[in-house]
């Protein structure tokens, strides 16, 4: 069985290869300047560059984890991810993409845990799932969620909610320089906010959540590409 699996991954693998065009990497064989790093939920149904249809080698800087966070701890303290500072600071990135996910699993994990005391055992999910309990628990008593729905239904609107929150966090961190801009996006492949499947939503510009002001500030053209579970001005 793991002899085909790595079989599989080799003839994927010359397939990528072998689909490649003369020159793909000459470009940026000795630097990167990508215009956009993204945090991602490390799913395996959810692929940061397929959903933008990157197919150019530098232009989107990928860190993924569970649940899309922003932050993490270092010597006691709050930091913003190492992953996502490398391309501000070293490769002159300045747009920040934060994209969450319909019915993710790291939000159920919490929320399971804030609601029903299940609690997670394995220390390194542990870590992860403990630092997204205190949104889903401040969600969950906020009146911008309906606690009361049905719990596939609070899920997505936790997940919302942690879009917001990660991008807040990103915001307020003294770390992050001012010129940085941060979108907030949720990937949609369960109808939840329209009927494309794997469209990505975006809910927050630089902190703002009202989809009619964020409409304000894309393009014309993409109105539907702006939805919110948790603000319908």
């Amino acid at each position: 069985m793991v002899h085909q699996i790595v079989r599989e991954l080799l003839d994927r693998n010359r397939d990528h290869t072998d689909s490649l065009p003369a020159g793909h990497f000459d470009a940026v064989q000795t630097r990167q300047e990508p215009v956009i790093v993204s945090v991602c939920c490390s799913d395996s149904r959810v692929s940061q560059g397929g959903m933008f249809d990157v197919r150019e080698p530098g232009y989107l800087f990928t860190s993924s984890n569970i649940g899309n966070q922003t932050g993490d701890e270092y010597e006691g303290e709050a930091v913003v991810d190492g992953n996502l500072m490398f391309p501000i600071h070293y490769t002159g990135t300045k747009v920040v993409a934060v994209v969450g996910h319909t019915r993710c699993g790291a939000v159920t994990a919490a929320y399971r845990w804030a609601s029903e005391g299940e609690e997670v055992d394995q220390p390194g999910v542990r870590k992860r799932v403990e630092q997204l309990l205190p949104i889903v628990e401040d969600g969950l008593g906020s009146d911008r969620i309906d606690a009361d729905a049905e719990p596939a239904a609070v899920i997505d609107q936790l997940v919302e909610y942690n879009v917001e929150r990660q991008v807040s966090f990103l915001l307020d961190h003294a770390d992050l320089p001012d010129d940085i801009s941060v979108y907030g996006f949720v990937y949609d492949f369960h109808g939840v906010y329209g009927d494309v499947a794997g469209r990505t939503y975006a809910v927050n510009v630089d902190g703002e959540t009202a989809p009619s002001a964020i409409r304000d500030q894309i393009p014309e053209g993409y109105e539907e590409f702006v939805q919110s579970l948790l603000d319908t001005a």
